[in-house]
């Protein structure tokens, strides 16, 4: 993605002074699935990151992966590692004769700070397990096991694996995967745009019950704590909203597609780290879709403190 493209999405206001701003592209489809709005270059190639999940369990699937309910989530999540989501990661490896040794995922604390705290409590330290992407890498291990796939090369770009998620990627996204990048968790990672990434998750919600696309979404909705965890943006929105799917991603990515086909793909260009900025842009523009949950309260604003105290807050610019 260049400079060129990105409009601000969000405004920094301190004690009534904006003190910065949040850039970033933003695309909202209509049920239709025509643009209802855009924000800068909606068109450029970029990293979905996490978003990209829901995609890659569908190619699991599409190849045997014998999962549901709460496992096939895990499969497309970015758990925050608290015990309900490490028992599941290992329900998963286990179902396919395999341990957490097989991972090849890098060692993380967990996201969750409570699960954090709890383990160096205990003397523990980094894990392959408590990566917020075990999940995806235990049903990645059991799709090859399930297809006589090596499991030593399971991430590699050339493994039929990573070859059947491109295809899913292009597939659901109704356009060629434009650019290919290794991810945070080691797997690969495909580019495409954002309006590529909105028409994915509403291809999700939209599709006939049966399909490998529909079960993962449905999964999704219906387990969203195993897809995020407990207090976070990703869960709080599909347990809030009937028929809402919704997957962030890092460097400020976040998708999400209701019932009804209505969809919203952004990516904030500086990263948004301490993703304070994509909450209240998402909220933004799903309002503007014509949603009015309440949830969407909690997430409108991100308060800013001075000495302790509120002073002011990150809001939308949309």
């Amino acid at each position: 993605m260049t400079a060129q493209g990105v409009v601000p999405l969000a405004e920094i206001v301190r004690s009534g002074f904006t003190e910065g701003w949040h850039d970033g592209r933003l695309v909202a489809l209509g049920a239709d699935g025509t643009v209802e709005f855009a924000y800068g270059d909606v068109a450029e190639v970029m990293m979905p990151r996490s978003s990209n999940k829901p995609m890659q369990a569908v190619a699991m699937l599409e190849h045997g992966l014998d999962l549901t309910g709460e496992l096939l989530a895990l499969a497309a999540a970015s758990h925050a590692g608290e015990p309900f989501h490490l028992e599941g990661v290992r329900k998963i490896l286990a179902g396919a004769g395999l341990s957490e040794e097989d991972l090849a995922c890098p060692p993380d604390w967990p996201l969750a700070e409570e699960a954090k705290l709890a383990l160096v409590r205990a003397g523990g330290t980094r894990r392959r397990i408590t990566m917020n992407c075990s999940g995806k890498h235990a049903a990645m291990l059991a799709t090859c096991v399930h297809n006589g796939w090596s499991t030593a090369d399971y991430l590699a770009p050339e493994h039929p694996l990573q070859r059947a998620a491109r295809d899913a990627v292009a597939r659901l996204s109704g356009e060629p995967v434009r650019a290919e990048a290794i991810d945070g968790c080691g797997a690969p990672l495909f580019g495409i745009s954002l309006t590529g990434l909105a028409r994915a998750f509403r291809a999700a919600v939209l599709a006939a019950p049966s399909s490998p696309e529909r079960r993962v979404a449905d999964a999704m909705r219906a387990h969203p704590d195993y897809v995020s965890g407990t207090d976070r943006l990703d869960t709080d929105l599909m347990a809030g909203i009937p028929g809402l799917l919704a997957k962030g991603g890092a460097e400020g990515v976040q998708a999400v597609a209701l019932a009804d086909g209505r969809a919203v793909a952004l990516k904030l260009g500086d990263g948004d780290h301490e993703r304070r900025a994509v909450g209240p842009v998402l909220v933004a523009a799903l309002r503007r879709l014509g949603v009015q949950d309440e949830v969407l309260a909690r997430y409108a604003e991100t308060p800013l403190l001075g000495g302790g105290v509120p002073v002011g807050a990150i809001r939308s610019a949309i």
